[in-house]
């Protein structure tokens, strides 16, 4: 479910990896070795918080993989 921080839309990880169009655990090893960059905000549980910006980037890199 997204959330919206400052009027802005945010999604969990799983969220956002489904939007990008790849799986939840390609993105998460993407954020380790850096492939994406890791500067999402989190919730009060420590979990990532992705902009649509944020899922557009991922996006980009999931079409360059191909």
């Amino acid at each position: 479910m997204p959330v919206k921080i400052k009027g802005k839309t945010h999604y969990r990880t799983s969220e956002a990896a489904r939007i990008a169009g790849i799986s939840r655990s390609t993105l998460l090893r993407w954020l380790h070795d850096s492939v994406v960059e890791d500067s999402c905000p989190r919730d009060r549980r420590g979990w990532r918080l992705f902009s649509e910006d944020d899922i557009a980037r991922i996006a980009g890199e999931a079409n360059k993989s191909r």
